[in-house]
């Protein structure tokens, strides 16, 4: 019987606590749904104001984006590369291993995104690293584009050449 007494007085505390614990979980589960509508909808207004602050600051009508990409990477490890456009140092960039590593593996790094004028300019682009054998190796590529209306998109391209053993440093106009 005591046993039985003592049973039913746990129970009869125990239950209040559950009936309480109930109300707190809906509510606490409301707020963390709220929390992540929130968060979703700050992460899609961010993105949103920086296309707006890309599209004021970089109209397409003067834009220019300079792109650098590798093919292999076998004669050449990059260390830096640095553009000028018109005479102007507009990029000076240093890579990290991780970086170089994607682009290895075919990823594309955006290096500078600007604003030019119409007409022809003249880019020249510096790649330094380690050639063959090891050794220290610093090549510069230069071109003259021609910027008309709209967007200009501009590829520094480092390919490995088999026949020479020797990379190959190209810029190709978009």
């Amino acid at each position: 019987m005591k046993a039985l007494l003592r049973g039913i007085l746990a129970g009869l505390l125990v239950w209040p606590c559950l009936l309480l614990a109930d109300p707190e979980s809906a509510v606490e589960t409301g707020v963390n749904e709220e929390v992540q509508t929130l968060k979703q909808q700050v992460l899609e207004l961010n993105r949103d104001l920086f296309m707006l602050e890309e599209e004021l600051l970089f109209p397409s009508n003067t834009q220019v984006s300079v792109f650098v990409s590798m093919n292999v990477g076998e004669f050449f490890q990059l260390d830096s590369v640095q553009v000028k456009l018109d005479g102007k140092e507009v990029a000076n960039y240093l890579y990290t291993r991780r970086e170089l590593d994607a682009l290895i593996r075919g990823g594309v790094q955006r290096i500078h995104i600007g604003n030019l004028r119409s007409g022809e300019h003249e880019l020249v682009a510096f790649f330094t690293g380690k050639g063959p054998q090891g050794r220290d190796y610093k090549r510069g590529a230069t071109t003259r584009i021609k910027k008309g209306l709209g967007p200009k998109y501009v590829e520094l391209k480092i390919v490995d050449q088999t026949k020479n053993f020797q990379p190959e440093f190209d810029i190709k106009e978009w």
